[in-house]
């Protein structure tokens, strides 16, 4: 949520600031603005609402400078205005400061202020932070950022420019992200590697209370005591174009798009040529595995979805016992976990603070703790014991697709490597398991091809108030992801059960023109989710089945089917998930809602 850029150097730094901003736009937000030390003074321009209006500000009454920090705000404390956008000053203007975050101790903090003389003009925690700092300010940055750091309670992510010094940026950080990278004659800090990919593509992660440098010479980077210290350096591979829309109208149906070559990606990274598990990417080797009893699983929103699927595969081919909680709520409840239990997260961005939160407090009770996510160098990748990379590349709409893709792609694969070295599964059982898996780029491929078909219903369908999924099994996972991308980018109200459910309450809310969509791809329980159609259908509801290969049953109970190729009942939900994410995407676009950047929702959580 919120993101942050800054640059010091010899160009303009105005472009390369809102080049910046539009890099992580994709994070949410509602204002934005920019402070440029344009020779003389530190020069703010501000704009509630999209980066387009900032960029008219600056055309309108433009700046330049060699050093600057920009924002874009997902208000927090503060309702969404040019005043409370950052950056923010003092009242001196001794400096300028953008934050991600959210202080806890903001209010005892302005009080002590207030009684101290200082006049604030916005609502903001973000304020609170730049008056402590120009309080304290007797032309010494480090040592006033050092001793305001002691005072501050809560998340934060800090870039600060100080007029007396304005081609330097001070950095901070604590339980926000914060990367910072060196290239030519100029450095550069952001909240996410995108910002940074045109510049540099070597970065050094800040960790928590240290403080990094910016200076167009260098970086130099501190720990919370005041020491100079080494940072390691990152190398990013990602490529430029793959973070860029390209043709497409929407992120959303570019990474959808993309999802087929994202699985061969992924794929593989973990399996052999002759269709064998490589064995040591896996975090256990055959004693350990044996060993397990459970497994403890703790996500938030699309990577919760993956991690109830990941249930499924693995207790099915394992035979062990998975627990999958929500990391907002694990920590608050009675922690019956063992020391050395198997403790996993999962996180497309690395940063969910939920998340993060919940993975601290797994080590500290001495689980062995693991990671399935897709940025290298993330605070979760670099937390986590044992990490299993994803390789879906930059995802861009705030909608998961393909990250949710190959999360669960890594979760069947981790079962199927638990279930051999458990002795569940055989050498030769697993290698046509995977043999069958290597057939899905081309079946969800032609899912894509015809997705015309997906479109012409969200066309007759987009006036619908009410969406229910229902599933079996592991259908009834998936349904849980399906309803939540069509809400979260068409405003539609949707929810998702198990189908066996219905009858204990959620019928009564089915009428006439409601829209059931069934997923029914596990051939055992089919005949049990026809009963459970024929309940909504004779009801008034529009049914819609959705198939592994023909189903006799579908027609006599849903109004419309549609088939993915037939295959193994465990990898179907791999494939079926891409026409419910086309679903959600055509009936949105059908709606005039904004795909890539739906109301309310950022990309990266990273305040509790």
């Amino acid at each position: 949520m919120c993101g942050i850029v800054g640059y010091t150097g010899e160009k303009n730094c105005v472009p390369i600031l809102m080049n910046g901003l539009t890099s992580l736009a994709y994070r949410g937000y509602d204002s934005a603005g920019v402070a440029v030390w344009d020779g003389s003074d530190l020069v703010l321009r501000k704009a509630k609402g999209k980066i387009e209006n900032l960029k008219d500000l600056l055309e309108a009454s433009p700046v330049s400078g060699k050093s600057g920090i920009g924002h874009t705000r997902w208000a927090t404390h503060g309702e969404p205005s040019d005043v409370n956008a950052h950056p923010h000053t003092d009242s001196h203007k001794t400096l300028a400061i953008v934050h991600n975050g959210i202080i806890e101790n903001y209010q005892h903090i302005k009080s002590m202020l207030v009684k101290n003389g200082c006049v604030f003009v916005s609502e903001t925690d973000t304020e609170v932070v730049a008056q402590l700092l120009g309080y304290y300010y007797r032309g010494n940055a480090f040592a006033t950022l050092k001793q305001a750091l002691a005072m501050l309670e809560g998340s934060f992510a800090l870039a600060i420019i100080f007029a007396d010094d304005p081609e330097t940026i001070y950095c901070t950080c604590k339980d926000s992200p914060m990367v910072v990278g060196h290239g030519n004659g100029e450095s550069i800090v952001a909240s996410d590697i995108p910002a940074l990919l045109e510049y540099t593509r070597d970065v050094c992660f800040v960790q928590d209370r240290q403080i990094a440098i910016l200076r167009k010479s260098g970086i130099e980077f501190y720990d919370e005591f005041g020491a100079e210290i080494e940072k390691e350096t990152l190398h990013v591979d990602w490529d430029i174009e793959s973070a860029k829309k390209g043709n497409y109208e929407h992120f959303m149906m570019k990474e959808i798009c993309e999802e087929p070559d994202a699985f061969r990606k992924t794929y593989d990274q973990y399996v052999a040529k002759d269709f064998t598990l490589k064995s040591d990417r896996f975090p256990w080797d055959e004693a350990r595995a044996k060993a397990l009893d459970r497994i403890t699983i703790v996500s938030c929103g699309t990577a919760f979805h993956a991690g109830m699927l990941g249930k499924k595969f693995i207790e099915h081919m394992a035979k062990l016992r998975v627990d999958v909680d929500i990391a907002s709520e694990f920590r608050y409840g009675d922690l019956l976990i063992d020391k050395g239990e198997a403790f996993m997260v999962i996180s497309q961005s690395g940063e969910t603070a939920d998340t993060i939160a919940a993975l601290r407090k797994a080590k500290e009770l001495g689980c062995d703790t693991m990671a399935v996510c897709n940025v290298t160098g993330s605070t979760i990748s670099r937390e986590a014991n044992h990490v299993l990379y994803t390789y879906a590349g930059p995802e861009i709409a705030v909608a998961a697709t393909k990250s949710y893709l190959t999360q669960i792609i890594v979760l069947y694969l981790c079962a199927l490597d638990l279930a051999q070295k458990r002795g569940e599964m055989t050498q030769a059982q697993v290698t046509e398991r995977l043999k069958e898996m290597s057939k899905l780029p081309a079946a969800m491929q032609k899912v894509l091809d015809n997705k015309e078909q997906i479109q012409f219903f969200a066309s007759r369908s987009f006036a619908v108030k009410h969406v229910f999924f229902i599933g079996r099994g592991m259908d009834y996972a998936l349904a849980m992801e399906a309803a939540l991308k069509l809400k979260e980018i068409s405003y539609i109200h949707s929810e998702a059960y198990a189908a066996g459910e219905l009858k204990h309450g959620t019928i009564a809310l089915i009428e006439e023109g409601s829209l059931v969509v069934a997923l029914a791809t596990q051939p055992e329980l089919q005949a049990k989710v026809a009963s459970n159609m024929e309940e909504v259908r004779v009801r008034g509801a529009h049914v819609l089945a959705v198939t592994n290969g023909p189903w006799e049953g579908a027609a006599g109970h849903s109004h419309e089917q549609w088939q993915i190729d037939q295959m193994d009942a465990t990898l179907a939900p791999l494939c079926a998930i891409i026409p419910m994410q086309l679903l959600a995407y055509y009936l949105a676009v059908q709606k005039g809602c904004s795909v890539d950047q739906p109301r309310n929702l950022a990309k990266s959580v990273t305040v509790e």
